[in-house]
Formats: structure tokens, C-alpha cells, sequence
């Protein structure tokens, strides 16, 4: 059981794939949080060899499970109340996400439109697919 100490509420990130922490702490603007924020890289996983960890004091309303989901479906998200896990929420690919990933084909509408959204729909969930919104152009991690 992951020791949760220090935080009585907050969100706890556990089985993020080792070396991950730092991407998704970018991608939630976790950096412009004015919370605790820890971050625990490689630590000892019986299911994954090694993980990173992320607790974050504070409420749910910090995190954004799209860009999550997108990132890694298989990070559990503990919600933490007076230091115990009161629910686990499991991810799954969103269908859509919006300024997470940019659009590489150099035609698009959003290559010469500098204030419009990058969105990418999922087109093909088995291969992790997703599609540009505007020109169709195939992002696939």
C-alpha cells in the first residue's frame, strides 16, 4: 500500500510508467499550481518493475483526466480525504483533446492560424490513433 503520508487531501498519480512524472507535470500545468506537488521517480513496483509516482495536495479540479488518459490510460488517480484513499478513478483514451499535441502537417488551417485550438479526435482506439480535427492528419504515439 503506497504510504500517502503528508497528504490529507489531495490526488495521488500511482503506476505512471517510469520516467513519465515530468511530461505529465508539464502537460496538467502542475509547475503553475501554487499546491505541494511530489513527484517520486523510479520506485519499486511488484506489478511494473519500477513507476513514478505524483501526490498533489488539493482537490480534483487541479487535474485534467483527458490530457491523463491521453498521456498513459493505465495511471490510477487515488483521491485522498483525511489521509486514506476514498476512491480510485481508472482512465481511459479520451475522444478528444485540445492544445495537448500539435498538428505536424505543415497545410493545416492551425499551421497558419496561430490562435486556433489544436484538436485531435481519437479515430482508432486498439492502435492509440488520433486524427486532426481540421486536415485528418494521423497522430499516433
Amino acid at each position: 500500500m503506497l504510504n500517502i503520508s503528508g497528504l490529507k487531501e489531495g490526488i495521488v498519480l500511482d503506476h505512471i510508467e517510469a520516467g513519465k512524472s515530468l511530461e505529465i507535470y508539464y502537460n496538467l500545468g502542475l509547475d503553475k499550481l501554487d499546491c505541494q506537488v511530489a513527484i517520486i521517480k523510479n520506485a519499486r513496483s511488484n506489478k511494473m518493475g519500477k513507476k513514478d509516482i505524483i501526490k498533489i495536495e488539493g482537490g480534483l479540479d487541479h487535474i485534467d483526466l483527458d490530457i491523463l488518459g491521453y498521456i498513459d490510460h493505465n495511471i490510477t488517480v487515488n483521491i485522498i480525504k483525511d489521509n486514506l484513499i476514498v476512491e480510485k478513478k481508472t482512465l481511459s483514451l479520451p475522444n478528444k483533446i485540445t492544445n495537448v499535441i500539435q498538428c505536424k502537417n505543415p497545410r493545416c488551417i492551425t499551421s497558419i492560424e496561430q490562435g486556433l485550438p489544436h484538436v485531435f479526435y481519437l479515430a482508432d482506439e486498439q492502435k492509440e490513433v488520433y486524427r486532426c480535427r481540421y486536415c485528418e492528419e494521423k497522430y499516433s504515439k
